[in-house]
């Protein structure tokens, strides 16, 4: 395998991605340090969640396992699903609630903060055996990670070294979290996808909201999100954070068919219609005219709205060739029972086996095939034009994708061969 500093960034403004960068297993090892356990914050849940004391989930920061719980007090803490005697999972399941963390391996116990609590035999039985005299349990706990919670949503991070959640999240990844979660949020259900792809792409296709006028023709021709939309995509001062948002009242029919009939598409067919358009429908909740909005939020989660159907995906990376979706969707705690029928029956639009984001896994599979053999080879991430990657007022752009692709690199300390940091 190569070093990420071997492949060549032919562009100084990410215009050109190195196709080798996605398969190789060296750079795969470095982005689960440098990346996903460096001066970064990752979702990890809702608290909802985990609303009582002892109540804890089963997450991934990258491939590394994490427990989240609630303390007695009403704290949270994450910590490695690892045990410190001899690195066993310690807690298998994906919830639950517990006064404590015991190894199934060799009863090792931790507390809900991690601390470990207690060895079996650790004097021995009848003066032989067990741990040293000098063994120190206050030494041996779990390893914890720093966790804040912002508006209800929990993230965590490996490095002392990484700024205050708000700091990293930056203003307007802030401002419309806040909107997403502006009442308590219930959780509806969960779905769980095994797409056989780099990470990265997956991150590249939430970052590029020129394709989702193209690949997906359910959404375009029941006019959920065209590229003839208003809208546009939001950018944190970094880059690496984007929204990509769509103002779904902003084209009329005959403008959308025609200016999809002449660029060539054929994703708007107006020849298929609906026996039931009540999926279709949005009822405003938000006060604003946003009816699709995409919040990607580096490095490991997206937050969707499509009309009412609301939910996160966090991306588990398993490894080089593949990842796994986890999809957690939500309404409000005072929706009513008409309301929540609605969100869930909008999320047929969303899922493994959505309606509309089907095709994702299949372009992120269809591309990581293709381009195995192809270190040497690039991307072309022109739309939305070259140079400054900055907020864009159109959908028909690739710019916050770069913006990734820039963050990234200044992680993993790559010098690409002159490209703006």
């Amino acid at each position: 395998m190569r070093n990420e500093a071997e492949y060549v960034w032919p562009t100084s403004d990410f215009t050109r991605i190195p196709f080798g960068i996605y398969h190789d297993a060296d750079v795969y090892e470095q982005e689960m340090h440098k990346v996903f356990r460096g001066p970064t914050w990752s979702y990890l849940c809702f608290d909802v969640e985990i609303p009582n004391p002892g109540d804890f989930k089963c997450v991934n920061i990258g491939d590394t396992p994490v427990v989240v719980n609630r303390d007695k007090d009403g704290s949270f803490h994450a910590f490695i699903n690892r045990c410190a005697h001899r690195g066993s999972i310690v807690r298998r399941e994906e919830f639950g609630n517990a006064k404590d963390h015991t190894c199934v391996y060799h009863q090792w116990c931790y507390s809900l903060k991690g601390d470990l609590l207690g060895v079996p035999f650790q004097r021995g039985v009848k003066g032989k055996g067990g741990m040293p005299k000098d063994f120190d349990v206050a030494n041996h706990g779990l390893q914890t990670l720093r966790v804040e919670n912002f508006n209800g949503v929990i993230f965590a991070s490996f490095s002392d070294d990484a700024p205050p959640l708000e700091d990293f999240l930056d203003e307007p990844i802030c401002k419309h979290l806040k909107r997403l979660t502006h009442k308590k949020v219930k959780v509806l259900g969960y779905q769980r996808q095994y797409i056989h792809g780099n990470w990265k792409l997956y991150t590249d296709n939430t970052r590029d909201p020129n394709h989702g006028g193209l690949l997906h023709p359910f959404q375009v021709t029941f006019g959920i999100a065209r590229l003839t939309h208003g809208g546009g995509a939001v950018l944190d001062k970094r880059g690496c954070h984007n929204i990509s948002m769509v103002e779904g009242d902003s084209d009329s029919e005959e403008d959308a068919s025609k200016a999809y009939e002449d660029s060539g598409s054929g994703a708007y067919m107006t020849d298929y219609s609906l026996h039931d358009t009540s999926m279709l429908a949005t009822q405003k909740e938000f006060g604003d005219e946003i009816t699709l909005s995409i919040m990607s939020i580096f490095p490991n989660v997206v937050f969707q709205q499509i009309g009412n159907c609301l939910a996160t995906r966090q991306i588990r990376c398993k490894g080089v060739d593949a990842f796994e979706l986890y999809w957690t969707y939500y309404g409000y705690e005072d929706d009513d029972a008409e309301m929540t029928a609605h969100r869930l029956r909008q999320a047929n639009m969303a899922g493994p086996g959505g309606l509309i984001s089907m095709e994702d896994g299949e372009a992120v599979e269809i591309v990581h095939r293709a381009i195995k053999r192809e270190h040497d080879k690039h991307s072309v991430a022109e739309y939305g034009g070259r140079g400054e990657i900055k907020t864009q007022d159109t959908l028909i752009t690739e710019v916050p994708m770069r913006g990734f692709w820039a963050y990234y690199c200044q992680l993993m300390g790559i010098d690409a061969n002159g490209a703006a940091a």
